[in-house]
């Protein structure tokens, strides 16, 4: 069986606010290393290059729609763009900032990804690179600020967590599985489910 990976195309079911601003939404996916050396690098972060400029990177974002709730969007815009699957955690705030290509604010809401699985193959995989970096390679080579922003919340968020204690870095829980969703036999998003 052939299974086609696409990502979801135009702006017919585009979400916007009573302002006019499209909703945004979209990841840091992140993992902890279970034996860093040093605590500032106990986190590392997936950037993925933009699509128009391949140099440029940013954390997996896109257009929330109308027949999706905001965790399958921002399943979907990291499956798509990043190819990685993990736990969504609470969310890390919401920004309003002016697009870069169309000149018009736009409103985002990111959240932080544990990743669990990268995938080989994912729908913008010829159109974008992805690479694991540290936090400090990724607010230096980051050029959006409320991206920036959103990871220094996530930084702040972690480091009241005990990520180079005694204790391993414990695992995600077994019981959690990934729900394919899928429209017209093409795999269009993911969602985690615990179970």
């Amino acid at each position: 069986m052939t299974v086609a990976l696409v990502s979801r195309q135009g702006r017919q079911l585009q979400r916007y606010n009573s302002c006019g601003s499209r909703l945004i939404v979209g990841c840091i996916p992140y993992k902890v290393k279970t034996m860093p050396c040093d605590p500032d690098q106990a986190v590392e972060v997936l950037v993925i290059s933009s699509s128009k400029k391949r140099q440029e990177i940013m954390f997996p974002k896109g257009g929330w729609e109308q027949d999706e709730s905001i965790i399958q969007a921002a399943y979907r815009e990291t499956f798509e763009e990043a190819g990685v699957l993990g736990h969504l955690e609470d969310s890390l705030g919401r920004w309003r900032y002016k697009s870069k290509s169309h000149d018009k604010i736009h409103e985002a809401v990111m959240f932080p990804l544990n990743v669990t699985e990268e995938l080989y193959y994912w729908p913008e995989k010829a159109l974008r690179t992805r690479k694991w970096i540290s936090v400090a390679e990724a607010m230096a080579e980051c050029k959006h600020s409320w991206m920036k922003e959103a990871l220094a919340r996530l930084v702040t968020r972690l480091s009241s967590e005990d990520l180079v204690g005694d204790d391993p870095v414990t695992a995600p829980t077994p019981n959690s599985s990934v729900v394919y969703i899928k429209r017209n036999e093409a795999i269009v998003g993911v969602q985690t489910t615990s179970g």
